[in-house]
């Protein structure tokens, strides 16, 4: 099957940018010029200097002529490799012959001062008669010779068509080198494109699984606040039942207002909190006790969004709900190692676990889904017992001023 490249803003992906082309035809072109200098010296060929500049302009002349022939190798783009190369082989040989036939032109004129000069410098004197033909003087002929070797100017003529070929097929393997290279470097466009596509993909799909785990989060949490909700109203608590619709409605506000899929700032993470434990202090104002220890260097930190709500919750749920005593829920977050280190802890009874005879297991296994697309193993989860009640601890990257 054909294999096809789609498109981008300016030129299709796996197309070859016109400065890519443009760059790889100078560097074929002066590649070609200075190794062809190099060789004239080498071999010490006369006239360097009028031979290079009428080198320069053959460069040129071939530059021009491989940009000419990349409008047409790009509208293979895509076709099938065999018949890619069956139309570069058939392209290049026209285009050979015109950079060759350049190259005679513009060296025709040299061509005579070199040939005179290798005569001069062997004794021999090189004209040509009134018909065209060249005459080669030779000294020291046998008297029964004729003193000038005459060239006819049609054996002349058939020894330049040669050297026109010769210097065409030189073309010819120079321009499919560049063909093959045009190649190359579109098949490594694909290739790059290809994975830019599968990282926009993943990318996507990461969003995706993150925006579908934080939305886990809100009715997890509206179950919650309702049936603290529904508690004040059947015990009479009209009053308290009021400041927790307004402080649900501030909550809401601010949790929805940003990307689900996005980093907030810890300060933000900390102030969503702190509506929360608003709202059930209200249920429990003589037991519920809040700590809060974040440095202030520390509050620019990214955090996903809504991360430390399900062990807010869990901590009240288990930890102030089942006792009569005060219970102090502490939120702390310190820097370890390069990364940021939160703790939601409390020194309740220690239960501490939402997968118990009323809890859904929603809640921890969120967040641990949630760290796990977002970090991978870079993120780490550990809950437990700390014998004074129950604590989770967070690690993460610290990422400061990144969201």
């Amino acid at each position: 099957m054909a294999e096809s490249y789609p498109d981008t803003a300016t030129d299709k992906p796996g197309r070859v940018p016109a400065r890519l082309v443009i760059l790889s035809a100078a560097s074929l072109w002066l590649c070609y010029f200075v190794l062809t200098t190099a060789r004239g010296f080498v071999v010490g060929l006369d006239f360097q200097d009028e031979l290079a500049g009428r080198r320069l302009v053959v460069t040129f002349a071939g530059f021009l002529v491989t940009l000419a022939i990349w409008p047409l190798l790009r509208q293979l783009d895509g076709r099938a490799l065999a018949l890619r190369i069956a139309a570069v082989l058939l392209l290049m040989l026209p285009a050979s012959l015109i950079v060759a036939a350049i190259n005679a032109a513009v060296f025709a004129d040299m061509e005579e001062k070199m040939v005179s000069s290798i005569g001069e410098k062997q004794g021999v004197r090189i004209r040509r008669d009134e018909a065209g033909n060249v005459l080669v003087d030779v000294p020291d002929m046998p008297p029964e010779t004729p003193g000038a070797v005459k060239i006819d100017h049609k054996v002349e003529a058939e020894a330049k068509w040669r050297q026109l070929t010769d210097i065409a097929l030189g073309r010819y393997f120079l321009l499919l080198a560049w063909a093959g290279l045009y190649f190359a470097l579109g098949y490594a466009e694909h290739a790059r494109a290809a994975e830019r596509r599968e990282g926009e993909h993943r990318r996507a799909a990461k969003a995706a699984e993150l925006r579908s785990l934080r939305y886990q989060v809100n009715p997890h949490f509206l179950f919650n606040t309702l049936n603290s909700l529904s508690a004040l109203v059947l015990t009479g608590k009209t009053q308290a039942a009021e400041t927790m619709i307004q402080t649900i409605s501030t909550f809401y506000r601010r949790s929805l207002a940003g990307d689900p899929s996005a980093d907030v700032p810890l300060e933000e993470e900390i102030r969503l909190q702190r509506l929360y434990l608003e709202i059930e202090a209200v249920r429990f104002p003589d037991r519920l006790r809040i700590s809060y220890e974040i440095p202030a260097d520390l509050e620019p930190a990214c955090v996903p969004g809504m991360i430390l709500q399900p062990h807010v919750e869990n901590s009240v749920k288990y930890g102030v709900a089942p006792v009569s005593r005060p219970v102090t829920i502490t939120l702390s977050a310190r820097e370890e190692h390069g990364r940021l280190v939160l703790t939601v802890a409390d020194d309740g009874p220690g239960a501490g676990l939402d997968s118990g005879p009323n809890g859904t297991g929603i809640g921890l296994q969120n967040v641990r889904d949630r760290l796990a697309a977002r970090f991978g193993a870079e993120a780490t989860v550990v809950s437990g017992s700390t014998g004074d009640g129950y604590a989770t601890i967070i690690r993460i990257p610290l990422i400061r001023n990144g969201c």
